[in-house]
């Protein structure tokens, strides 16, 4: 028999401290929702979305570690490692495009 769990995947890839705290920050983003690349730097004490942005874009698993639901300044779509088509599908999914204006 299997050890029952809470059905969270342990990951900690490899990455600067500044990487990881973001990394972290970005999984606290809820299913659905999306967050500026200000308000992620805010929320991990960075003075600098563009610190972030390149944080956000290093991200080894994105399938994991949701960065698609980082947007930038006034809701625009911003750029995606993967690129912009996958992250506008993978925002489709879930529902976060058809909630906006």
């Amino acid at each position: 028999m299997g050890t029952k769990t809470d059905g969270r995947i342990a990951v900690r890839p490899k990455g600067t401290a500044f990487q990881q705290r973001v990394w972290q920050a970005l999984l606290t983003i809820p299913y659905g929702e999306t967050v500026s690349y200000g308000e992620l730097a805010r929320l991990v004490g960075c003075r600098s979305a563009q610190a972030v942005g390149q944080a956000v874009g290093a991200n080894p698993i994105a399938l994991l570690i949701p960065c698609h639901r980082v947007i930038a300044a006034h809701g625009k779509i911003g750029g995606y490692e993967y690129g912009i088509e996958i992250k506008k599908r993978l925002l489709e999914v879930e529902n976060i495009l058809q909630r906006r204006p």
